[in-house]
């Protein structure tokens, strides 16, 4: 039995967290095909499967689970003693946070000081979308993650951090006014959000609705509310000043209002072992709550 490459290794351990030759292929930067190679590469060399192929993605067999309890923490330390060496050596590691860009910059921006203080090295935030930052997750480019969507990948740690709370609001303007006749101002041309509040809400989908516009950005939503635009759904984290001067007003009140947990999540047990990242870990449970 020749000496597994690291290359395959490193190969084998992605692909085990994402479920995915695919996906572990553009965590890696490599082609589908390479990362196929390397996984099949390194089973001719250890004699054994070590995944269960389907047309969902792959499982890992039971020696495929063994092997990689056996060497992704190494792979994980090889990793991690090439970044102390690269371009972030230093006396303390660049903590790298992800996270929804109105999350982030509504609940932690304001406070960033303190969490680099806690933290005791700097802090690079990154924004974007739940699956995507999990990936990178998953890839070690980001150290922890606000996740709006439960992560489900292997090596990947999760506590609920903080439950969402969703509201309709417009300007008194529109208050009075038959719901299905007022402008919608949505984050995306299916309505995800607005639609979720009209079927948890009202039990029904938000047909005929008119949409104002489009925005991909929930603060951009809030202030064309503000300007009058029409109505939309919004986390109250956003809006409650809004509502307690008046500027907006809900314009409905159910007695159980929608809720989206955000997931607070880390690379298996790092929380723990990596000081820096587990102070900044909890230090963002005082500041999202």
């Amino acid at each position: 039995m020749s000496r597994p490459s690291l290359d395959h290794l490193r190969t084998f351990v992605t692909v085990y967290r994402a479920g995915s030759v695919t996906r572990a292929a553009r965590l890696l930067g490599i082609s589908q095909g390479t990362a196929s190679m390397h996984v099949q590469a390194l089973e001719e060399s250890l004699g054994y499967a070590l995944f269960h192929r389907d047309h969902d993605g792959v499982t890992p067999t039971g020696r495929g689970v063994e092997l990689a309890r056996e060497v992704a923490g190494h792979v994980d330390a090889i990793e991690d003693a090439a970044l102390l060496s690269g371009p972030d050596a230093g006396p303390a590691r660049a903590v790298r946070i992800g996270g929804p860009a109105e999350l982030l910059s509504t609940m932690v921006v304001p406070h960033l000081r303190g969490l680099i203080d806690a933290a005791g090295a700097p802090v690079f935030l990154q924004f974007g979308l739940a699956e995507d930052l999990l990936d990178r997750l998953a890839d070690r480019s980001l150290d922890i993650v606000a996740s709006s969507v439960p992560p489900r990948r292997r090596g990947v740690a999760s506590v609920p951090l903080y439950d969402e709370e969703f509201v309709l609001v417009a300007t008194s303007r529109w208050t009075g006014v038959d719901l299905d006749t007022i402008p919608a101002v949505a984050y995306a041309e299916n309505l995800p959000i607005i639609r979720r509040y009209w079927r948890s809400v009202f039990d029904r989908p938000p047909t005929g609705l008119r949409v104002a516009a489009v925005v991909p950005d929930l603060r951009g939503i809030r202030t064309l509310i503000l300007a009058g635009a029409g109505m939309s759904v919004l986390p109250t984290y956003l809006v409650a000043a809004d509502l307690a001067t008046g500027a907006l007003v809900a314009l409905d009140t159910p007695d159980l209002a929608p809720l989206n947990t955000v997931f607070l999540a880390t690379r298996g047990r790092e929380a723990t072992s990596n000081a820096s990242v587990g102070a900044a870990a909890t230090h963002l449970r005082t500041l999202i709550r």
